[in-house]
């Protein structure tokens, strides 16, 4: 728990670069301007928005941006050191970073001897210089620097001495943040730990022995982000790339920051490793997005650094935006968010065990490492063939509904459950079927439709990818036999156009239901094309979703009882939003 006196931790996100170099991800202009916006409103202090001049989209975000600035993040461009056997000013590269107009930039360079001599093709002596030159020039035009130290850790584990080197040449070049890198993955924790300690007291002891570092005799700026500032921000443009800015005097000493990827899942843990060791400034990713196996996540970074360890990251009420800030994020860059992750996922909060669900019940403490309010999410009782009455008690009244343990209908509901999924039926995942079942068994299920039955004809035409099917329906409704038919590219699609078809005219709040996913699996592959199948169908109202499942050998079949119960579950929730209007007037 974060207090007025908790140490200040700085949080950089990296998703819209970093992020965006995980295979399969791939983001418009668009989506990178609302992702920026989102993690402004998060308070994400320093948002790293790509690499100008990389690409049109980058040059066009930073545009765009400089048109409509964030409110309080500081917006940053990201490029490397000049090459090799060149001087600053005349690397084109830098004049798309000056374009960008950010008032910070961050400059990567190498640590590793290694990817010196075999990836630059240069000497050690020249990529000291290309740091230096660098970092230079972009001050003496206004920019304020975070030098990303690549290859950190293993450049450190091979050569410490000119490793120690780079980051000597970028603090008398004037960076302001050292942040150390672990661009492979490979380092552990304790490592982490050992070598952040030993950078801080080797830059302490460089501070006492060069007195002021950086291009300034005073310090008048702190390597933070100060929205005070932003009257001197730069003011370059894409058209005026040359224009040299104003500068300030540097701070003395420079901070120390973090980066790691996920490459032995340890990103998280080496990150936090570092901030115990002393670092002040956290990179990541929402999501831990990026290239091979990710980055250090801030979904889990940020929860686990303000609420457990004592740092303030963002502020109590920016940290309950945290879960909805994850999906949104997945949502724009098309990715299914991760049920299972930790802090933001659906299922961080979720107990299916009889025993931990009586348990949660009296005291959430029992199993809840922290109240899931706290990061924006929520509770949730999981109903399976593992559910106790406790599970059934509780997601009942989740659902409005009070259950008496005492009476029959409680235990009916937990064996028909525990009997549907010994078939098949898989309720955790369709909690509107389960619904439906609870009120099958106190009897008040209503019955707004019934299907008669129904009938799908496929025409299959060589050469053609896709195929018309027609569906015919006959449902009962308020008394009469309505017959229908309508077609769509496939027999789920058909069925359920049939049925919408039939029933608008009686619920015309159908026309609103949309079916927005549809999942399909084999239950008993060993049994081939006679195989039992479930279907879950997920629907939604353009204000909330629900899931109902289905299972048959005949997989039209088990689409069919999963379609049938999302409109009829659509229909409960609009009759009951009814029921609480008319109530209140």
């Amino acid at each position: 728990m974060t207090t007025n006196s908790s140490p200040q931790l700085w949080l950089y996100d990296t998703t819209l670069r970093d992020g965006t170099q995980r295979e399969g991800l791939s983001v418009s202009i668009e989506d990178k301007l609302r992702i920026a916006k989102r993690l402004d409103q998060l308070g994400i202090p320093f948002i790293e928005g790509g690499w100008p001049g990389a690409n049109p989209k980058d040059v066009q975000f930073f545009w765009q941006l400089q048109e409509n600035p964030l409110k309080q993040a500081e917006i940053v461009a990201f490029c490397s050191t000049r090459r090799p056997n060149c001087t600053a000013a005349t690397e084109p590269m830098l004049q798309d970073i000056l374009a960008a107009g950010t008032r910070w930039v961050t400059i990567f360079g190498k640590s590793w001897d290694l990817h010196v001599t075999t990836g630059l093709k240069t000497t050690l002596e020249e990529n000291l210089a290309m740091i230096s030159d660098t970092i230079e020039y972009l001050r003496s035009q206004g920019r304020r620097i975070i030098y990303d130290a690549e290859h950190w850790f293993d450049g450190y584990k091979h050569n410490r001495d000119y490793a120690l080197q780079t980051l000597e040449a970028a603090i008398a070049s004037g960076a302001e943040w050292l942040v150390l890198c672990d661009t492979n993955g490979g380092t552990l924790p304790h490592e982490i730990s050992q070598i952040v300690q030993d950078v801080i007291r080797v830059t302490a002891e460089w501070g006492m022995g060069h007195g002021e570092w950086g291009m300034g005799k005073e310090s008048t700026q702190s390597p933070m982000p100060n929205t005070s500032l932003r009257e001197a921000a730069p003011t370059a443009t894409l058209g005026d790339a040359t224009r040299t800015l104003s500068t300030s005097a540097q701070s003395p000493m420079p901070q120390i920051g973090i980066h790691t990827h996920n490459d032995s899942e340890m990103a998280v843990a080496n990150a936090m490793a570092a901030v115990m060791a002393g670092a002040k400034m956290v990179q990541g990713t929402i999501n831990g997005y990026g290239e091979r196996c990710g980055n250090a996540n801030l979904c889990s970074l940020i929860p686990n650094l303000q609420l457990k360890a004592g740092y303030s990251c963002i502020t109590e009420d920016q940290l309950t935006q945290l879960t909805e800030a994850s999906r949104f994020v997945s949502e724009v860059v098309n990715l299914a968010p991760d049920e299972h992750a930790p802090f933001v996922g659906r299922s961080a909060f979720a107990h299916k065990g009889g025993i931990h669900v009586s348990a949660v019940e009296r005291n959430p403490l029992t199993y809840e490492h922290i109240q899931p309010e706290q990061v924006g999410n929520s509770r949730r009782i999981v109903i399976s063939e593992q559910s106790g009455l406790s599970n059934v008690l509780a997601k009942a009244r989740s659902f409005g509904i009070e259950l008496d343990q005492q009476k029959a209908e409680a235990r009916e509901i937990l064996q028909r459950l525990k009997d549907l999924e010994s078939e098949g039926f898989q309720f955790e995942a369709a909690e509107a079927s389960f619904v439906l079942l609870m009120h099958e068994a106190l009897g008040d299920r209503q019955k707004f439709f019934e299907v008669k039955g129904f009938q799908v004809h496929c025409d299959l035409i060589e050469g053609k990818e896709t195929s018309n099917a027609l569906a015919t329906v006959k449902v009962a409704v308020e008394g009469k036999n309505i017959l229908e038919a309508a077609e769509g590219n496939g027999p789920v699609a058909a069925l359920d156009a049939a049925l919408r078809k039939a029933l608008v005219n009686f619920y015309p709040q159908i026309a609103t239901f949309d079916l927005t996913d549809y999942k399909v699996r084999i239950l008993n592959g060993h049994t081939g094309t006679a195989a039992k199948t479930r279907v879950l169908v997920e629907s939604g109202n353009g204000r909330q979703r629900w899931t109902t499942v289905g299972v048959s050998t005949n997989i039209l079949a088990a689409s069919y009882q999963a379609v049938v119960e999302g409109l009829e579950y659509g229909l409960l929730l609009q009759s009951q939003a009814e029921t609480v209007l008319k109530a209140s007037s």
